[in-house]
């Protein structure tokens, strides 16, 4: 193997085993997250009783977060995870901006995944779509 081949293999696992950490973090993050949410923590139970939409609200975000924190983790899913989860903390970043709530949590949470989907665009193709295959 010449010496650019193994640059790029070093820099090729390099840039995996950083996906993978990010996406382990964010799985951490999000499980966590989704846990008070759809366990009534006090502190989520207020929280969405201020965005005012009621309990089904904190449901579905709890539900969606812990669904895409287990997305992250499974290579078929993960790129449709990070991309679900962008959605959800753009959803989040808008209403603690309208609550006037801390937004640094929210923000570092939409890098992580928006730093998984960025690095994985490759794996979301049409034949993945159209025909269960990861080309």
């Amino acid at each position: 193997m010449n010496a650019i081949a193994s640059t790029q293999t070093r820099t090729g696992r390099a840039r995996t085993t950083v996906l993978w950490v990010l996406a382990a973090l964010g799985a951490a993050s999000f499980l966590m997250a989704g846990f008070q949410k759809l366990s009534s923590d006090p502190g989520m139970v207020q929280l969405f009783s201020l965005i005012g939409f009621g309990p089904w609200f904190r449901y579905l975000t709890g539900t969606l977060e812990t669904l895409g924190a287990i997305a992250l983790l499974i290579p078929r899913l993960r790129v449709l995870g990070a991309l679900g989860l962008i959605g959800v903390m753009v959803g989040a970043i808008l209403t603690n901006a309208l609550l006037h709530a801390p937004q640094v949590p929210a923000l570092v949470e939409l890098v992580i995944v928006a730093a998984v989907a960025w690095g994985r665009r490759r794996e979301l193709s049409p034949a993945w779509i159209l025909h269960g295959q990861n080309n």
